[in-house]
């Protein structure tokens, strides 16, 4: 027989074999588009950033929370030809606040550790893209 537990905030839902084997009789809901409290994505009907989307992995907040949203912000409104060239300070400051922190946000990336891997085993890796540094454009 299935109960229910209360703890907290939590609500524990105990469920039998026999509970599982019966088709579920549950309705869903179609979403209301227009309620102030469902997740939108990462930009709001009103253009404004979504910090709460879980598409940014918690970036948002953190000790360096500040400096990631004033460089995606930055990058989110920036009219220059080349979106978010206007943007380097604030990039900057993020990678140096990222880098007092090396346990919450690793600077080696997954692109990198799959070219190692190869580079072992003897096999071809893509071409580097070009990254900005605080003197300008680095393309090695």
């Amino acid at each position: 027989m299935a109960y229910c537990r209360q703890e907290g905030k939590d609500r524990i839902i105990f469920v039998t074999k026999e509970d599982h084997e019966t088709p579920s009789n549950a309705e869903l809901v179609a979403d209301d588009p227009n309620d102030p409290y469902e997740e939108h994505g990462l930009i709001l009907p009103n253009g404004d950033i979504n910090w709460n989307c879980p598409c940014l992995g918690g970036m948002a907040s953190g000790p360096c929370g500040e400096q990631f949203k004033s460089a995606f912000s930055c990058f989110h409104c920036s009219t220059e030809d080349i979106k978010g060239s206007d943007c380097v300070d604030q990039f900057w400051a993020m990678q140096e606040c990222m880098q007092k922190y090396p346990d919450l946000y690793p600077q080696e990336d997954e692109e990198e550790e799959e070219e190692e891997k190869a580079a072992e085993h003897g096999e071809p890796t893509a071409p580097h893209e070009a990254t900005v540094t605080k003197d300008g454009v680095d393309s090695s």
